[in-house]
């Protein structure tokens, strides 16, 4: 990030920021060589090169020059664990806060911090902090939190942590809602649990999100939870029922389905690229969406590295137990789950779609997010061709600057 006396500086220069020469994605068109103007922490206008010279703008007027690189809405990372040693587990406000702060160098405005399947006292106390640290962020907007179970399955328990897991409990999730003091954005489920239903109805009333993941749903109950409003899913083919030509399961169910929306790891190992492409063909533009799924030790400068409470190490961006050598997690960024996409064939308009509206629709945040048009929140991106992050803008703010030759 910049310095913070700089970017007070910059931000009380003017009302109006302006950045050109930029190729804008703005999620409904592309715009080579375009300019976009920021007035009282909102979007103003987004226009082309020839209007851009018949603007009128104040004096004062904040100018940024790209010189050529991709501008779009900041990244939106629905399902994140941790980030640069801190990690949301970590039942502390200040671990939350330096997320949000870690974050915005790498392209990321809005983030959903998610909490893992733990002990009871553990999982509260992650949630109070979450709640806590929300409107307090100097960096990426916590949305809202996202509860990765506990109502998940015993036979897809993936990185989870098996004693923990609940059978569903509405008395307990009355607890998580009143914890949460409506703050809870998405909650993953296994959906052919007992009692589903009555949890996803109640959810739905309360703007909980659920999505289907760490399940063994048979198509059936696939199609019972779509019912009852499980219309997303967790890191789509892990920790899922697979794919049979008796069974479709859980995997199935979500190819088939236009419906039903689905989180994609696009570290090429969690998911081989050609299943990525066979999605991409096959499901909606519009209801994919990229995460991270990152854990603590990602971008870690110094230290021992810790995930899900065991040492780990770092090999071609996969976190590996050391006792075992066994895959503990992605080391992903949203901007290089990019960069990955488009090797495989995504356009890259697409990949920031999955980035960036998309996951704005799913939050219910799209007429304020994930969209760079006028009304809509400064929130913005800027990378270069070989995607490296030039400007990060949150709340109309300049919070990252490469380099100084862009101003």
């Amino acid at each position: 990030m910049i310095n913070n006396k700089i970017s007070n500086i910059i931000n009380r220069m003017s009302n109006t920021i302006c950045i050109q020469n930029a190729n804008i994605f703005t999620g409904i068109m592309t715009i080579p060589e375009g300019a976009i103007i920021i007035k009282n922490d909102k979007i103003e206008d987004v226009v082309g090169k020839e209007r851009f010279k018949k603007l009128n703008l104040p004096k004062d007027t904040y100018y940024i020059d790209l010189k050529g690189d991709n501008l779009c809405a900041g990244f939106i990372d629905t399902h994140i664990h941790g980030f640069g040693g801190f990690d949301t587990s970590d039942g502390s406000i200040e671990s939350y806060l330096e997320i949000s702060k870690l974050l915005i160098p790498y392209g990321v405005t809005t983030f959903c911090p998610t909490i893992y399947t733990q002990k009871e006292e553990d999982l509260n106390a992650a949630i109070k902090a979450g709640v806590k640290a929300m409107g307090k962020e100097e960096g990426a907007c916590i949305n809202g939190l996202n509860l990765e179970g506990p109502f998940i399955s015993r036979h897809q328990t993936g990185a989870q942590e098996k004693s923990a897991l609940q059978k569903v409990n509405m008395e307990l999730m009355h607890k998580y809602a009143e914890t949460g003091k409506g703050c809870i954005s998405i909650m993953t489920v296994a959906p052919e649990l007992k009692n589903m239903r009555e949890l996803a109805i109640y959810c739905i009333k309360n703007g909980i999100k659920l999505a289907a993941g760490h399940t063994n749903a048979t198509y059936e109950n696939m199609l019972e939870g779509m019912q009852a409003g499980i219309l997303h899913s967790t890191h789509f083919f892990n920790a899922m029922r697979k794919l049979h030509h008796r069974d479709p399961g859980c995997v199935g169910a979500i190819l088939i389905h236009p419906e039903i929306s689905c989180e994609i790891i696009a570290d090429g190992y969690h998911v081989h690229p050609a299943l990525i492409k066979l999605l991409y063909r096959d499901k909606p533009v519009d209801k994919i969406v990229l995460v991270t799924d990152s854990l603590r030790p990602t971008k870690q400068k110094k230290g021992t590295m810790i995930a899900n409470k065991e040492e780990v190490y770092l090999k071609n961006n996969i976190f590996l137990r050391k006792k075992d050598n066994v895959i503990a997690g992605s080391s992903l960024t949203m901007l290089l789950g990019i960069k990955n996409l488009v090797s495989w064939g995504i356009t890259l308009e697409d990949a920031i779609l999955f980035s960036t509206a998309n996951p704005a629709r799913i939050l219910g945040i799209d007429k304020e997010k994930g969209l760079l048009i006028p009304g809509y929140n400064a929130d913005i991106t800027a990378f270069n061709n070989k995607f490296e992050t030039t400007l990060t803008i949150a709340k109309g703010k300049i919070l990252f600057l490469k380099q100084q030759k862009y101003v």
